[in-house]
């Protein structure tokens, strides 16, 4: 895979204008993804913000105060955009910004724009309240919401000329995203409880006497929350371990990019894991600085080559 095409178009004004509002979108909203994002060049910086903007637009419909009739209009309103953008019909004078830089980014680099139909059938499950009776159900809607999201960035991205099994790129980018998704449901459990929301698998919160939820502070009476996040934080590190495959098939700063987001979600992942209740009282987060460490080292190339060293033990 090529990470440009050759005779890419031209960034007219318009253009232009309209990924700087997809880069403050990004800037504003991002978080731990503009960490990693700042580390590419202007074309996939770009090209990223743009993925982002749209992505955040189905995020926010999905996350909204909308009845649930509402968000799903909204919804397929938002899929016919991308068909706009899919079909060359959205022109650079569109009122919409992000239709117009995600149009232009998609014409310069081979993005799978199906990916996104995904994100928008994820978000519909959630406007559901589809709930997970295995980990292959939860890992369904995974692949949904941010494999998807793993994959279109390796469109961005490229792979570099030479590197080995770069047919499983796809896969590898898809189950990074699955960890990254994971972590965010450790992260957010009672948060997505206060919102009716329940992402674990039915069945594991059984295995360990978590079926009555997380609506307060505290775990349930008699219930092993720490076994459950024990038991979901080595799920998670093995979905990293076998993710960061992809880092060698990726140039220095696409890699780097990687490199600090994986790094700082496995650093949350790991403070989940010395205190699992944290969860249970706010969300967890790293302090900006931390974050801004990780995503220097990722431009060095440490955390490419100690990232994997760590995540290596997930399979163990």
């Amino acid at each position: 895979m090529s990470g440009t095409v050759t005779g890419t178009p031209h960034a007219s004004a318009p253009v232009l204008a309209a990924y700087s509002y997809c880069e403050a979108v990004t800037g504003r909203q991002a978080g731990n993804f503009s960490y990693g994002i700042r580390l590419l060049p202007t074309a996939k910086r770009r090209a990223m913000s743009a993925l982002y903007a749209f992505s955040r637009r189905v995020d926010d419909i999905g996350d909204g105060p909308l009845d649930d009739e509402a968000k799903r209009l909204r919804l397929e309103e938002t899929r016919a955009v991308l068909g706009r953008i899919r079909d060359g019909e959205v022109e650079e004078d569109d009122t919409d910004p992000v239709a117009v830089a995600l149009a232009h980014a998609a014409r310069r680099f081979p993005i799978p724009l199906g990916g996104l139909d995904e994100l928008i059938d994820g978000v519909q499950m959630d406007v559901r309240g589809q709930t997970y009776e295995t980990w292959d159900d939860l890992a369904d809607y995974c692949r949904c919401v941010a494999g998807s999201i793993g994959r279109l960035s390796l469109g961005v991205f490229g792979t570099v000329p030479g590197a080995r099994d770069t047919e499983r790129a796809s896969e590898y980018a898809n189950t990074l995203g699955l960890a990254l998704q994971l972590t965010n449901i450790l992260r957010d459990v009672r948060e997505d409880a206060a919102n009716g929301r329940t992402y674990l698998p039915s069945d594991d919160l059984a295995k360990f006497g978590c079926s009555a939820g997380f609506g307060s502070p505290v775990p349930p009476p008699g219930a092993d929350f720490t076994g459950l996040v024990a038991f979901e934080v080595r799920r998670a590190r093995a979905l990293f371990a076998e993710g960061m495959r992809l880092l060698p098939m990726l140039d220095r700063r696409s890699g780097a990019c990687v490199a600090a987001m994986s790094g700082i979600y496995r650093r949350l992942l790991e403070r989940i894991a010395e205190t699992p209740q944290a969860v249970l009282r706010g969300r967890v987060s790293l302090p900006g600085r931390e974050k801004a460490l990780v995503a220097v080292r990722g431009l060095s190339g440490y955390d490419a080559r100690t990232v994997h060293r760590q995540t290596a033990r997930g399979r163990a």
